[in-house]
Order: structure tokens, then sequence, then C-alpha cells
């Protein structure tokens, strides 16, 4: 993958909002979008899921009685999904548009990352396994959906394209189809002090990593072409690491705080 030299140094060496903006990451972490209405996001140390209408501004927490610690959500035909940690172990709790509880599914005897997931356009859910493999959850079925390369650190994933995009640190970044064959595969490099503390996909369906370096508090936040994996935009050095993406695709920090307005 190819970067402007300040970027290399970072993964390699290293009042109101308009409604026509996409908060993509909240304090390091990814929003996840219904349609082009919606957008929902978790913060760290609450239990809650805050949703912002994007044409009135206004904020709503949903989920707080079922959830104890939720981090990554999905929204799919309807319903939302969301990474949870219940009684130490992993699940993800599935809700309806109107935020009622539908189901918990547990993974943690399955996942090596809780928080990582995609939803497939089947409906089957993709996880990183405990055995560095890619499962499918589909009902009752749990199968391989890719082989994955070996590495010292765990992977991120969302879905993104109709599939799923996973990142192996040190290795490669992939994204695959409904069917878990490749459609492109970036290699990643990955400096000890970098790190990438998620992955998120807007409205528009384009695909935005968020990248840091450990001893700092420095942020950057990168986007990448839905056809090759390369970045094609990023942003200048942020101490802040929530993001938005603008109408024309420029991507800019922003506060977490003025997202968060009438909750």
């Amino acid at each position: 993958m190819r970067y402007h030299t300040s970027i290399i140094l970072v993964l390699v060496g290293c009042g109101g909002i308009a409604s026509t903006d996409d908060l993509v990451f909240v304090d390091g972490r990814a929003v996840a979008f219904a349609g082009d209405t919606l957008m929902a996001f978790t913060q760290q140390g609450t239990n809650e899921v805050s949703v912002r209408d994007r044409r009135t501004g206004q904020v709503s927490a949903h989920a707080g009685d079922q959830l104890t610690s939720p981090h990554h959500i999905q929204e799919f035909d309807a319903r939302w999904y969301v990474s949870d940690i219940i009684d130490g172990e992993a699940a993800i709790t599935v809700f309806s548009a109107q935020w009622e509880f539908i189901e918990r599914i547990g993974v943690d005897s399955l996942a090596s990352v809780a928080h990582q997931f995609a939803i497939l356009p089947s409906g089957a859910i993709v996880l990183e396994g405990l055995d560095r493999r890619l499962i499918s959850i589909h009902g009752d079925s749990i199968t391989t959906f890719a082989l994955v390369e070996n590495s010292t650190r765990t992977g991120m994933l969302i879905a993104a394209q109709g599939g799923a995009l996973h990142t192996v640190p040190g290795k490669t970044l992939t994204l695959y189809n409904e069917r878990g064959n490749v459609r492109w595969r970036q290699d990643w490099p990955w400096h000890e002090g970098a790190f990438v503390t998620d992955l998120s996909v807007d409205a528009n369906g384009r695909v935005h990593v968020l990248a840091g370096e450990e001893g700092t508090d420095v942020f950057y936040a990168f986007t990448l072409s839905p056809v090759t994996g390369e970045a094609v935009r990023w942003t200048a050095a942020s101490s802040s690491a929530t993001f938005v993406v603008e109408p024309m695709g420029e991507i800019k920090p922003d506060s977490a705080g003025r997202w968060l307005e009438g909750l």
C-alpha cells in the first residue's frame, strides 16, 4: 500500500453539525449507518448505543438495559447487531429497528476478537476464529469463510462492499466477497509503535481506517479505494480520535461532544 511520506511515519515508521457530514469515528470507535438517515455509535464506559438522525440532528440512547460493554455495531435487514461482553463472555446482541431485544448470539468460544464481526448480505456473521481463520455463522451452521495469514496480533473485521474487509497486522489488508474469495489484497506494513484502532464504512460505502502511534496522542484517518485498497485520502495529524467525512469525501478531525448534543 502506498502512502504519502508523512503517512509512512505512522503506518510504516511508526455548535451544530451539517447533516451532510458523516461521523465515521468517535473517540477511536467506528460509527455504523442505517441507510443515509441514522448513524449509531458506542462510547467507552457506557452501556448504551447512541443513535443520531442525520436529518434532524436528534440523538437518542438505546439498549442500556440489555448491554454491558457494547462496542462494534452493524445494521442489516432492519436489525441492529451489537458486540458485547456479558458476564465476561463475548456475544453479539440483535435488536429490531426500534431497539427491541431479539436474541443474543454467544461467540466467546469462537471468536479471537470479541468486538470484530461482519454481517454478509446472506445474513451470515463472519468472525476471526480462534485458529487464525475467518469463520461464518449462519443459523446453526459454522463454516470456514477464509484462511488468513498468521500474525502475532489479532485482526480487525468489518462488512464492506458486499463482503468483509479484514486486516492482519504486519501482513495484509484483504477485501473478501460474500463467498470468501479475495477481491483485492494489499501488503500492510506495520511498525511496532503503530496501530489501527478501528475500520469504518460510511453511508456511501467508502472504507476508512483510523490509525495511531503508541506513546503519542496522534491519530490519522485514511480513506481506502474500494477497487484496489490503496489509501486515496488521509488527514493531517490530530490529537482527536473523532473524524468526519464531508460530502465530497474529504476526511477531517472533529469533536465527539458536538455529535452528542441533545442526548
